[in-house]
C-alpha cells in the first residue's frame, strides 16, 4: 500500500448523505461508503485501485493527496 493513502479516502465533502450514488469528495460508491468499515483489506484495496484509476482518468491528483 502506497504511503500517501489515509486510513480512508474520505475527504469529509460526502454527497451519498444527499442522495448521490458516487460521492463527488471521494469518488466511492453509496455502498462502499457504507460498507468500508466493514471491508477487508484485499476489498479496501479493490476500491484504493479503482479510485487511484479514477482521479487519473480525469487527470486530477486524488483528493486524499490534497487534503492537508
Amino acid at each position: 500500500m502506497p504511503a500517501e493513502r489515509p486510513d480512508s479516502p474520505c475527504v469529509a465533502l460526502c454527497s451519498t448523505a444527499l442522495g448521490d450514488e458516487v460521492c463527488v469528495g471521494c469518488g466511492r460508491t453509496f455502498q462502499e461508503v457504507a460498507q468500508w468499515v466493514a471491508m477487508d483489506a484485499t476489498a479496501r484495496e479493490q476500491v484504493w485501485q479503482r479510485l487511484e484509476q479514477h482521479w487519473q482518468t480525469l487527470g486530477v491528483p486524488a483528493p486524499w493527496l490534497q487534503r492537508g
